[in-house]
């Protein structure tokens, strides 16, 4: 399943973000299938650990914004995700927040999509996002339990991160998981910390790629991936410059089939 710089990029050009996550609750198995309904093949995703250490979906480092934590378990409750055992985090409402036809939409489980992946031939781009100072122990679990996941597939997951620890982490626990950097920012060494971490792609934010920034990434044989773009003027700014794959919250605008990454 390994995956070396320079070898044949086996991804999408398009990816979708957190599932469908302008269209149905981000990262619930409800957003998967509308973007799978989209035709799209590859997804983005967020993954963190629960307090007993069970690899789950959530973008936020709180329970706040996405799900009735405080309904659910009363005001006073702590609203860290990390601070609670998965068998109360299975229980919330992961979608009301977005519309009552979405109530009753749970957390998933990493395991849950990977499995649903699978059966119905999606790929996967895993952003590891681990609560603050759990870095090493979230890329860790999330590595080998991908790596078990995937062990007959074809195609592994891409795993990210903007966490450098988890990134090193997983790659010490599976180096042949394939690995990109994330960045929202560039400073001055960023292609050297993405080779050093054995990354093979970096992902940047969409405004950081210029010809300079692409040929820099290039030249290192690294693969050039960015989030998150929804405009048809800067996709085909980015296609001009040799953009490898593209993260978007807009499946309903952009046709998965519409652009492929260079071999």
């Amino acid at each position: 399943m390994s995956l070396a710089i320079g070898q044949h990029w086996p991804y999408p050009f398009w990816i979708a973000h957190r599932g469908a996550g302008h269209l149905a609750p981000e990262n619930t198995m409800a957003a998967f299938e509308l973007g799978a309904r989209y035709g799209y093949r590859m997804f983005e995703c967020d993954v963190k650990l629960s307090a007993d250490a069970q690899a789950f979906l959530l973008h936020d480092q709180t329970l706040t914004r996405t799900t009735n934590h405080a309904q659910a378990l009363g005001a006073d409750s702590d609203p860290l995700a990390a601070a609670h055992d998965w068998t109360l985090l299975s229980t919330l409402d992961a979608g009301s927040w977005l519309g009552q036809a979405f109530a009753g939409e749970r957390l998933p489980l990493l395991e849950t999509l990977a499995r649903w992946c699978l059966q119905h031939d999606r790929m996967l781009n895993i952003e590891i996002k681990p609560t603050p100072g759990h870095g090493q122990i979230t890329g860790r679990v999330v590595a080998n339990q991908a790596a078990a996941l995937w062990k007959d597939a074809t195609v592994p997951p891409l795993l990210t991160s903007f966490d450098t620890q988890a990134l090193e982490a997983a790659g010490q626990a599976q180096p042949d998981l394939p690995r990109g950097l994330l960045l929202s920012r560039l400073p001055s060494d960023w292609v050297d910390t993405a080779k050093n971490l054995g990354c093979v792609a970096v992902v940047l934010d969409h405004v950081l790629y210029t010809a300079e920034v692409m040929a820099q990434a290039k030249n290192a044989g690294l693969r050039c991936l960015t989030y998150t773009v929804n405009e048809a003027s800067e996709v085909e700014r980015l296609q001009a410059l040799g953009i490898d794959g593209i993260v978007t919250d807009r499946v309903d605008l952009f046709k998965p089939d519409s652009a492929t990454a260079q071999a």
